[in-house]
């Protein structure tokens, strides 16, 4: 399992705390990926429905939690890094999930307060909670694009109102393209959306597996579980499949690792089934 997005850090959700009304288009009686990752995370945006399908789940798959912290750390090791070291001012966050503490943004404007960020989701709980992420520095900039992962045209079409895409950007698929069930569409969506951007433009990605060496082997029957009582459907790949997600591009050291153990420093970082990579375009 896995997915993006919580509203702020902590310990479990206690206080039963639900998001203010959204669109009308917003379904609480189903859970959704975006409140459960949420509610992972020990954030309050969810509903009750959430909270009992992420409670089984995690009774199914405990390391979920871990999995939903790693991703995270991995998002801020991943930024930080391409803004000091590998010079990224521009990024398109494709599957932003609900606001955290430590949006892309801010990572990346305290490094560069001029960094320009992109955020594209099509949650409405997302959208309800957009103006949290549509702040920036005076020197920079922030946006939201409303827009489905399946159609990377559009995602490019609307993103370029912000971003020069005639300069390198750093696109975000962190825990996105599981959702996308259909490995070879899933590659597609990645290599239209780096077609459109050029050379020295990276590519950051992270993606569950049901590797066993990594600890996935619970992952299928968690995710069986998952798409017969929530959306949307989700589904695990193996290292090769995932490893395709990166053809053509040059993957950044220590390539495809469990995104807990990316650049994580010189203490030994317990594996997770979420492998992560940043990779660059020659």
């Amino acid at each position: 399992m896995t997915g993006r997005g919580a509203c702020e850090k902590g310990g479990d959700v206690t206080d039963g705390h639900s998001p203010a009304a959204g669109p009308a288009k917003l379904n609480t009686s189903v859970a959704h990926n975006a409140r459960v990752w949420n509610y992972w995370i020990g954030g309050t945006d969810n509903y009750e429905v959430d909270r009992r399908v992420g409670e089984h789940v995690a009774g199914m798959f405990p390391v979920i939690r871990s999995v939903a912290r790693a991703d995270r750390e991995f998002l801020a090791r991943a930024v930080g890094f391409l803004t000091a070291e590998r010079g990224a001012r521009q990024f398109l966050d494709v599957g932003a999930g609900l606001p955290t503490v430590d949006n892309t943004h801010q990572i990346a404007q305290r490094i560069a307060p001029e960094s320009r960020i992109v955020y594209v989701d099509n949650d409405p709980i997302v959208l309800v909670h957009a103006r949290s992420l549509l702040t920036s520095s005076a020197e920079g900039v922030t946006d939201y694009v409303d827009a489905d992962v399946h159609d990377p045209d559009a995602i490019v079409q609307q993103a370029g109102r912000t971003l020069d895409l005639g300069r390198p950007v750093a696109v975000l698929l962190l825990g996105i393209l599981n959702f996308v069930l259909d490995t070879g569409e899933a590659r597609d969506v990645v290599r239209r959306l780096m077609a459109a951007v050029p050379s020295g433009s990276h590519l950051v990605l992270t993606h569950p597996t049901h590797d066993a060496d990594v600890g996935g082997e619970g992952n299928a029957a968690a995710m069986e579980f998952w798409n017969a009582h929530a959306t949307p459907e989700i589904t695990a790949r193996g290292r090769a499949e995932i490893a395709g997600f990166l053809d053509g591009l040059e993957p950044v050291e220590p390539g495809l690792v469990p995104c807990s153990q990316w650049r994580a420093g010189p203490a030994p970082a317990a594996p997770v089934p979420q492998y992560g990579a940043v990779a660059v375009k020659p």
